[in-house]
């Protein structure tokens, strides 16, 4: 995709330029990257996996059998962990001190609309400046180049605040080059991800994906998976999403691309029954249908009663909870400690960056837990460790990749985050599960590492440029707003 942008982009950042300037915006708009200082410009590749040993940190391995190690060491070598424990031989490894630090797996953030990022903040008071509104006007003037500057802002804020892989819910795919841009941003910033194929904004209701376009993908997969670090994935309709009960014709619609990805063994998410005064029965009809399922992670299902829990737990599907979109909206309030009490795995996941604002993981913890409380009017019903299994582990076991991260285990791949706790809003070492998930801000991380990659350290990134991504994403997203103001 960068290619494309240097061709095309700095006609681009110019007319942004000049409509920052015209709106006084104060937006700083990057020039040319063929103009920018050697500093400015962010590398050709993703930097090389090494060997390296984590050493003399507070190391949360998210594994009930090593279970907490303090001042415990972390080897990786060629992106895999080789072994957990204390003052571990590496002769040749290079040494990462992680004293004052809290280690733990990197975030598993299980459900994210990343083209919407750079709408940030946007959806207003009013139902006509509302998120859908909103996001459907921008996402039908959003070009291919589009939609990566505003997913490369929301991959890069993601491996900033330590979250080392995303369920990228993609559902602006107009094109086959929407969807390929889509990919690019992420394969660039280097985080693990799920890429999940999904419909486009103003798309019919009933209406059939291109599901031509997303077996072309399939097919292709192994020019845009990033040495395997990003998966194919399918958003579908369940049934009841549409109309209650719901037309046979968008039943059909729903069961053809449930079809395709389970003939291709592609993973599905599908938003179901979000609202939680929605009447009940969406989820069982999703379950007579037979759209439930180990391979289905449900978004959302704020409505479904015990009953459809106990159909969502038989099935094997998993469910991802967003306290902070799902509050705001006004959809309601979490059922995820009623969905684990009925025995389905949950996790946790940011949805919009229009609705939440800031997209980190610790801060949707922190709600999720705050929420369950009050519901149950009992300060202990979901603890700090619970709930930070449900960002790691958990994440891990919905996106089906538990056996590759989730932990930090002797076997799986290098996906880690050093959390530092020398700043004021952390200060004074307590209980570090708890700090993880009441204190910590995306500030905070030191470090972020991905399959052994380094891409976050000493509190800065190391594979990209923030400034510049923030100055394309700016005049993207200027461009867009005069596209949609022209009709």
């Amino acid at each position: 995709m960068r290619s494309l942008i240097d061709r095309r982009g700095f006609v681009k950042r110019l007319a942004g330029l000049g409509a920052a300037q015209a709106i006084g915006s104060g937006a700083v708009i990057a020039s040319a990257e063929q103009n920018q200082p050697a500093a400015n410009r962010a590398p050709d590749r993703l930097p090389a996996r090494g060997e390296f040993v984590v050493r003399n940190g507070y190391i949360l391995t998210m594994d009930p059998v090593l279970g907490d190690i303090p001042g415990g060491d972390v080897h990786v070598k060629n992106g895999a962990i080789l072994a957990v424990g204390k003052a571990l031989a590496a002769p040749g490894a290079s040494t990462i001190d992680a004293r004052n630090m809290i280690v733990l797996p990197g975030l598993i953030d299980t459900h994210s609309h990343m083209w919407t990022t750079y709408l940030r903040c946007m959806a207003g008071d009013t139902r006509e400046a509302g998120y859908f509104p909103v996001t459907t006007a921008y996402g039908q003037a959003m070009n291919p180049e589009d939609m990566y500057h505003s997913t490369r802002l929301a991959a890069a804020e993601a491996i900033f605040s330590g979250t080392t892989t995303v369920n990228d819910e993609c559902h602006n795919v107009r094109s086959h080059d929407h969807a390929v841009a889509d990919i690019d941003a992420v394969k660039e910033i280097g985080l693990r991800a799920r890429w999940s194929f999904g419909a486009y904004r103003g798309m019919p209701a009933g209406q059939t994906k291109d599901m031509a376009s997303f077996r072309k993908l399939h097919d292709d997969w192994a020019k845009y998976s990033n040495e395997g670090l990003i998966t194919l994935g399918l958003t579908a309709g369940g049934a009841g999403t549409v109309a209650d009960p719901p037309p046979p014709a968008a039943v059909e619609a729903v069961r053809r691309e449930f079809s395709l990805a389970r003939q291709l063994g592609v993973p599905i998410s599908s938003h179901l029954s979000a609202r939680e005064n929605t009447p009940p029965g969406w989820v069982e009809a999703s379950f007579k249908a037979g759209f439930l399922g180990k391979d289905v992670l449900l978004i959302h299902v704020l409505s479904a009663s015990p009953a459809e829990m106990k159909m969502i737990a038989d099935a094997g599907s998993a469910v991802s909870a967003s306290p902070g979109s799902e509050l705001r909206i006004g959809y309601g309030l979490t059922k995820a400690c009623a969905f684990m009490d009925a025995g389905v795995n949950v996790c946790v996941s940011v949805d919009t960056a229009p609705l939440t604002g800031s997209c980190h993981m610790f801060g949707i913890l922190k709600l999720l837990r705050n929420a369950e409380n009050a519901k149950a009017f009992d300060e202990f019903k979901l603890s700090a460790r619970r709930v930070l299994e449900l960002g790691t582990i958990d994440g891990a076991r919905a996106l089906g990749i538990d056996r590759i991260v989730g932990s930090l285990k002797p076997g799986k791949r290098a996906d880690l985050i050093m959390v530092s706790t020398m700043a004021l809003n952390m200060g004074v070492f307590t209980d570090p599960t708890h700090m993880i998930v009441e204190a910590t801000e995306p500030a905070n991380v030191d470090t972020v590492v991905v399959d052994g990659r380094i891409l976050k350290r000493g509190g800065k990134l190391t594979a990209c440029v923030p400034d510049r991504i923030i100055a394309d994403a700016s005049a993207s997203r200027l461009a867009v707003a005069t596209r949609v103001k022209a009709g």
